[in-house]
């Protein structure tokens, strides 16, 4: 993927897809929490896929519900916000050195349809504004092309 950088030369960003081992030097987050797999497509920060394959021996399955296992919906929020922090770091639009990203509003949530174990939830966020070190963006789960969940979400991204 190539990028302008502040003088307008192209570079090279990073090369797509992101795996597991790449999103875990951009995000923080470690198993369990650690919800995204996979970064698949990503304009900069302006939009990005990310990937998320639930499988049933995760832990929140255990109580969320034995009988009839629904990922919580909060989770599919937090994926969302994890898949759009990775794109800020490694598009490296929030700069240089070492980052968090600190999540700072949910609006417009709205659960549309459960998601299971087996499903290959994808993340889609589109950038809605940007100040400084703060994101906007909207989201949007979907398994199979069916919309599960959307919601607003911004951020801040500050150095350590």
């Amino acid at each position: 993927m190539t990028k302008a950088d502040e003088s307008g030369t192209m570079t090279e960003g990073p090369s797509l897809p992101l795996d597991i081992t790449k999103l875990m030097q951009y995000l923080p987050h470690r198993y369990p929490f650690l919800l995204i797999d996979r970064i698949v497509t990503m304009d900069a920060d302006r939009y990005v896929v990310g990937v998320k394959n639930v499988t049933f021996n995760e832990p929140q399955f255990m109580g969320h519900f034995p009988g009839a296992p629904v990922m919580p919906g909060v989770l599919l929020i937090e994926g969302m916000a994890q898949t759009a922090g990775a794109a800020c770091i490694a598009s490296g639009e929030a700069g240089g050195g070492a980052k968090l990203v600190y999540f700072m509003t949910i609006d417009k949530c709205k659960f549309r349809k459960p998601v299971t174990p087996g499903d290959r939830v994808e993340y889609h966020l589109t950038r809605l504004s940007r100040r400084r070190n703060m994101w906007w963006y909207k989201g949007e789960a979907k398994v199979d092309g069916q919309l599960m969940a959307e919601a607003e979400l911004s951020a801040m991204i500050v150095t350590q």
